[in-house]
């Protein structure tokens, strides 16, 4: 099937819709059975669409995980309830005492709080790099190296990295390659055919779209499925049938959102890249984003989260900016139907290798649904604001 009917249709088995259009809500904790037998099938069977338990799974989140798998192109998918949530488990499924994981330096703020102060405690050790790094990679794995951990672009600074080349050097050596495609989603970014061995997505963002669930996934090959369902049963992780159903809901519209998502943030970014206030903007569609090309190579299109950095500013100037806003609301999600705003004083502390040089602060936007003209208004009425506080 092609892309578009993948997401109408995956996950509308009639095994779990029962010819019903959506998938239904099944609410479930224990499920009874008529014989041992029966019992005994179920339980062998609950990590590959088996009913026997409801913390292990129900035809909303079977529906789910085969429609990601579907749209992704893995053999597996295991739910979690959250974004991060599925980054604590993919690592922890792979990652022992004594082993080594090397991740980009630009990541999700939370994923780098949890290796230093969650999986140090637990004696994995990590190393951060250079996102720009590419092949260059090779010299940093080590023997103990079990993972590397890679965002594309990176959170809130968008370099794009050349995920193919740090694969080739990874596998070479026998080491997982981890990827937390949020930005990319499935339609974007081919994460597997680029290399990666287990893809993470926070389904909060752009699959559920709506603002409203909380969820996350780790999609992966069968030779990897056993490791990640044992981790996701010893840690308790499931997803409630309810937040299944709303990011099948999500699901559906997927690429239309984006497409529109992309247009939106596009027409913003050029309004921004011709303003006085604007050093350079961080859009994986502009020149001046790092990895811009390796953008152009790999990916097949962008959706409406950017940042662009401004040439001077405070946090009195910011405040004032931010606090007008009558579109762009102040939130810490995005992928949502609605825009929103954020911006960031010292980036030098969510890094650890490759530093910071911007002087002004970064402005971090999510560029929603809304008419573009009401809020390039917006955002012309912050700058205002923000010129009046410098």
């Amino acid at each position: 099937m092609k892309e578009d009917t993948i997401i109408v249709s995956s996950g509308r088995d009639k095994k779990y819709t029962h010819g019903a259009i959506n998938t239904p809500v099944y609410h479930a904790s224990t499920l009874t059975f008529d014989t041992v037998k029966d019992m005994k099938r179920a339980n062998a069977n609950r990590h590959k669409g088996g009913l026997s338990y409801g913390r292990r799974g129900n035809p909303t989140t079977y529906a789910l995980e085969e429609a990601m798998c579907d749209l992704e192109g893995a053999e597996g998918c295991f739910l979690y309830p959250s974004g991060l949530a599925a980054i604590t488990g993919a690592i922890l499924s792979f990652a022992s005492a004594g082993d080594h994981i090397l991740m980009a330096d630009g990541v999700y703020e939370p994923t780098r709080g949890l290796v230093n102060k969650m999986l140090t405690r637990l004696g994995i050790e990590t190393t951060f790099y250079d996102p720009m790094i590419g092949p260059d990679i090779a010299g940093l794995i080590r023997g103990n190296t079990r993972i590397i951990f890679t965002e594309s672009p990176c959170s809130v600074t968008m370099e794009i990295q050349d995920i193919p080349a740090i694969a080739r050097a990874a596998h070479a050596r026998g080491v997982l390659v981890m990827m937390d495609n949020t930005w990319g989603t499935p339609l974007h970014f081919k994460a597997f055919d680029h290399g990666v061995d287990l893809v993470i997505h926070a389904l909060t963002k752009y699959i559920v779209g709506h603002s409203d669930a909380m969820a996350g996934c780790v999609t992966a090959r069968a030779e990897h499925m056993q490791q990640l369902f044992d981790m996701s049963y010893q840690m308790g992780y499931c997803l409630s049938p309810d937040d299944a159903y709303l990011a099948l809901r999500g699901l559906r519209t997927l690429k239309i959102r984006l497409q529109q998502h992309e247009k939106n943030a596009f027409e913003v970014a050029k309004w921004l890249d011709g303003r006085p206030e604007v050093d350079h903007i961080r859009h994986p569609a502009f020149a001046s984003c790092p990895g811009h090309e390796i953008w152009k190579r790999d990916f097949t299109g962008a959706n409406g989260l950017f940042s662009f950095v401004l040439k001077q500013g405070y946090e009195a100037a910011t405040t004032a900016m931010m606090e007008g806003m009558k579109h762009f609301k102040m939130g810490f999600s995005w992928g949502g139907y609605e825009s929103l705003i954020l911006t960031y004083h010292g980036i030098d502390s969510y890094r650890t290798v490759t530093g910071w040089a911007a002087k002004g602060p970064l402005v971090r936007l999510h560029v929603g649904l809304e008419d573009v003209d009401d809020l390039i208004v917006d955002l012309e009425q912050a700058f205002e604001r923000f010129n009046q506080n410098l």
